[in-house]
């Protein structure tokens, strides 16, 4: 379970004010002291996240945070970074101190909560010094479910974990291949060794496919595009389906008989993680586009650019190329969309492969607030090299929104 990366597993969020022991409740949870507990108020700056395997359930993550009632100029920025950790998050465990009542700043939690709609339980710590009657009034009128516990005497923390676990989300979101194969299918894999490819390992997006094509019992070729050739000829007969990079798109598909499927990494990575629909209905801004245009090129990662870097160069480079406009283009890193959203005309993501299928839908949803189109790499890199529909083929519903255009 340790080799499931953390973008594939649960994302458990412990939210609440300063010193309610948000930290202590980490750490009883886990059972290792891993977040630093502290009777300063303040103590949790940034996010702390533990990875560790829920049982029954499997694999999540924990994520400590700084408390929501933080001072000054620096606690405003923690507030913000909790605020990012909630909205990444699938499950929210909100702690409170079980001698007060709800304070402005909970109050204001719950009403975000409920408006992002992330499912939440309350545990109400630090029981052993009593419980303020009023605050089980506040908690039965949020209807909300709620657990009373002790860290320090460790009460109450294994029926909170049975709960959290029979709450916590199931639906993962669409497959990468496993309803696109079955037993006995051959999948060929096209992965270009370039500049951009990592040095003595496959991308994330490459290593889940293979794991998921293995586990339906297919059968598994990897071969360089310059050795494609070679392998569809040595094939006894023509492969189900073939999956490669996006930039070796169209010398693939030149290669690869009309009859077989054909599709991108990025292409499953914007179905697995995003909107599939979404991203093919943001091409219909390509063609719209004109000169001094601001295009937002969006990665969830941060990486050292290469020479021809994919977002910051070839990206840019062929949609000026394909639309012959004079388009301006920002790139920004991380988890952060910029706060000036509402001046780009398009935003174009990567696969999101280090991101939850939560905070890629919530990025979509933000995108859709302001009314700006989203495309995914993959599909518009596939887009203005001509190989679209063509790439989309194997998903109805992408065809059915290419079909509006």
């Amino acid at each position: 379970m340790n080799s499931v990366p953390n973008s594939e597993r649960r994302h458990i969020v412990f939210v609440g004010k300063r010193n309610v022991g948000k930290s202590s409740l980490v750490n009883a949870f886990i059972g290792q002291d891993l977040c630093i507990v502290s009777e300063v108020a303040g103590t949790t700056t940034d996010p702390v996240k533990k990875a560790m395997e829920l049982l029954p359930y499997g694999p999540i993550v924990l994520v400590d945070t700084a408390g929501i009632d933080d001072v000054g100029e620096l606690g405003e920025k923690r507030i913000s970074k909790t605020i990012k950790a909630i909205t990444s998050s699938d499950f929210a465990i909100v702690v409170l101190e079980a001698s007060e009542q709800l304070s402005p700043k909970e109050w204001e939690l719950f009403s975000y909560l409920n408006k992002i709609s992330i499912p939440y339980v309350i545990a109400v710590n630090k029981i052993e010094f009593g419980i303020n009657q009023l605050l089980l009034s506040e908690i039965k009128w949020l209807n909300a479910t709620h657990f009373e516990v002790s860290c320090a005497e460790n009460v109450g923390i294994d029926a909170l974990k049975r709960k959290v676990v029979r709450l916590l989300p199931n639906e993962i979101g669409p497959p990468l291949i496993s309803d696109l194969v079955s037993q006995g299918d051959v999948v060929v894999l096209v992965v270009p060794i370039d500049l951009g490819a990592p040095k003595g390992r496959l991308i994330l997006p490459q290593v889940q496919t293979i794991r998921e094509a293995l586990d339906e019992d297919t059968i598994v070729v990897v071969a360089k595009d310059k050795e494609l050739r070679s392998v569809l000829y040595n094939l006894k007969n023509p492969p189900d389906l073939v999956i490669t990079d996006s930039q070796a798109i169209m010398r693939v598909a030149a290669d690869v008989p009309e009859n077989v499927k054909l599709t991108t990494f990025s292409i499953l990575m914007a179905r697995h993680k995003g909107d599939l629909q979404t991203f093919v209905k943001g091409l219909r801004v390509i063609d719209e586009l004109n000169d001094n245009d601001k295009i937002l090129i969006a990665e969830a990662c941060t990486h050292h650019p290469q020479e021809d870097d994919i977002g910051r160069v070839k990206i840019p480079r062929w949609l000026r190329s394909y639309t012959k406009k004079d388009l301006q283009f920002d790139v920004t890193s991380g988890l952060d969309f910029p706060n000036n959203l509402s001046d780009y005309k398009l935003i174009i993501h990567c696969g999101g492969c280090m991101l939850t299928r939560r905070a890629m839908k919530m990025r979509i949803k933000e995108s859709q607030i302001f009314d700006i189109p989203i495309v995914n790499y993959g599909i518009l890199i596939s887009y203005m090299h001509g190989a679209v529909p063509r790439a989309l083929l194997p998903f109805e519903e992408a065809i059915e929104e290419w079909e509006k255009r």
